[in-house]
């Protein structure tokens, strides 16, 4: 005879997960995320802006279906609500599932049998009812040849190219505008294709702007490499590619993935988010608006301009344990459920300080219309150091550690040239490094090797940030000149 099913916690439900509950799962991704941010953000040398994007926009649309659920009157109610939302999260894509699934078993729980199997994927089609490139596929040498016979890679320029730190690995994203071998419609696209490639765990980079034109791509059993001009390479462990072109659907693979692609009106269309039948109340409300802010404004590192403007480390701090602590609110007994979510708000301006408290309260204000939740500092603050919170030394940084450099190409008379740089600068003795990001308009050269991304060194500067002025890494691993002086100074 079977024995009876041991009793399931307090709050969990037949449907949770592992015999938790459902919202345990939902709070403990948010408390991850948060975790995750800060982790990639901890070490401006070692500042991984993907991994942070990653998990800030996870919760981009998903905020207002976890406090939806905690909020619910009746843990039934809330492990329906939760287990939807979960089920909807995990639907957006494979990465996205992925991620879940990863950082929940961090969690200590298996959500993978909760999820419904991923989908096969399917080409999409534009609104003219053209069907357009794939999703970004693994680099292999079959896939190459498919590109070669629609593309002359042998004529491609290179338009950009971006070399970053992600953590102890570096990642890549090169960029080539190829020429078409097929013709387009009358009247069509005339500008080359855009030929992204992404490389993960580069082990060798080379560049030099004045050899931009050619390339080869070569798949190999220990990964991949990418040759550029007659010096130029790049070597990964694992590659993806992706086109940008609107007349893709004319070239040899576009005319086969158009015969096996249903029409537009016949495809699938997006899943539906949950209903929130049950919506939080005005403080919970609060609650999730500045939440869902404040991710939107850790997200915006995706930007390189914006890397160092973001208080990523202070935001992580003060929304340490946010998950758990929105799942306690919302478990409060109905009566006290909106003044817990009025405490928590509280807390977390507590936490921030002055300058993070003036600018949580302008959120709600603005886009909660409560100004009646934080009592704000007006008293000016001194200017503090990006991601650090320290003050800025004055002195000029002798040594740095590089954390990004781009090259973009010319592509219009409005559009110059630009190099970008993400440098990791020393604050002081004991202090955390800080991140800066500095560009220059149409640079003279530009010449990038791996050994750059080694750790600190010696950081050489010659002429004005305003003016005529080059600025050297590791003994010219890299090297930037321009005649137009800097966005910002580098100190």
């Amino acid at each position: 005879m079977t024995p009876p099913a041991a009793p399931l916690p307090p709050g969990a439900s037949p449907e949770g997960v592992n015999g938790a509950p459902a919202m345990a799962v939902f709070a403990a991704l948010l408390d991850r995320s948060v975790v995750q941010i800060a982790e990639a953000a901890a070490d401006a040398r070692r500042y991984d802006r993907e991994a942070i994007r990653a998990a800030s926009d996870a919760w981009d649309n998903h905020l207002f279906p976890f406090f939806g659920a905690a909020h619910s009157a009746h843990a039934h109610k809330r492990e329906q609500r939760a287990l939807a939302a979960l089920k909807w999260m995990a639907g957006i894509s494979v990465r996205r599932r992925r991620w879940m699934t990863e950082q929940a078993a961090l969690a200590g729980y298996d959500i993978g049998p909760l999820l419904a199997p991923v989908e096969p994927y399917v080409p999409g089609r534009d609104y003219r009812g053209h069907v357009m490139a794939p999703l970004p596929r693994t680099v292999t040498r079959k896939r190459v040849g498919e590109l070669l016979a629609d593309y002359d890679l042998a004529a491609a320029e290179v338009s950009h190219l971006r070399v970053e730190r992600a953590g102890a690995e570096l990642t890549a994203l090169l960029q080539l505008a190829v020429p078409r071998r097929f013709a387009v419609e009358e009247g069509g696209a005339v500008d080359p294709a855009l030929l992204n490639v992404a490389l993960d765990r580069v082990t060798e980079a080379a560049f030099d702007r004045s050899d931009t034109r050619g390339a080869v791509l070569d798949p190999r059993a220990d990964g991949i490499a990418v040759s550029v001009g007659a010096g130029g390479r790049l070597r990964a462990e694992a590659a993806e590619y992706w086109c940008d072109d609107r007349s893709w659907y004319r070239s040899t693979a576009g005319r086969r993935a158009d015969a096996v692609t249903p029409p537009r009106g016949d495809r699938p269309g997006r899943r539906e988010p949950p209903p929130l039948d049950g919506k939080p109340g005005p403080d919970a409300r609060a609650a999730a608006v500045l939440l869902r802010h404040v991710m939107w404004e850790i997200r915006t590192v995706r930007y390189p301009g914006r890397a160092d403007r973001v208080p990523v480390r202070d935001l992580c701090r003060v929304f340490e344990g946010a998950g758990t602590a929105i799942l306690a609110a919302g478990s409060a007994p109905r009566p006290d459920r909106e003044a817990a979510f009025r405490d928590l708000i509280r807390v977390w301006a507590d936490r921030g300080g002055p300058e993070l408290s003036r600018s949580f309260a302008g959120i709600l204000r603005s886009s909660a219309g409560r100004d009646d939740l934080i009592e704000a500092d007006e008293t000016p603050v001194r200017a503090r150091s990006p991601l650090t919170g320290t003050t800025r030394t004055p002195e000029p940084p002798r040594r740095a550690a590089l954390v990004m450099a781009a090259w973009t190409a010319a592509r219009a008379a409005e559009r110059p040239a630009e190099a970008q740089l993400q440098l990791a600068l020393p604050d002081g003795p004991g202090a955390p490094w800080r991140l800066r990001t500095v560009s220059c308009a149409t640079p003279r050269d530009f010449r990038l090797a791996d050994a750059a991304f080694q750790g600190p060194g010696a950081l050489a500067r010659t002429g004005k940030a305003t003016g005529p002025s080059s600025l050297d890494l590791h003994r010219g691993a890299l090297y930037v000149a321009t005649e137009e002086g800097w966005s910002a100074a580098v100190g």
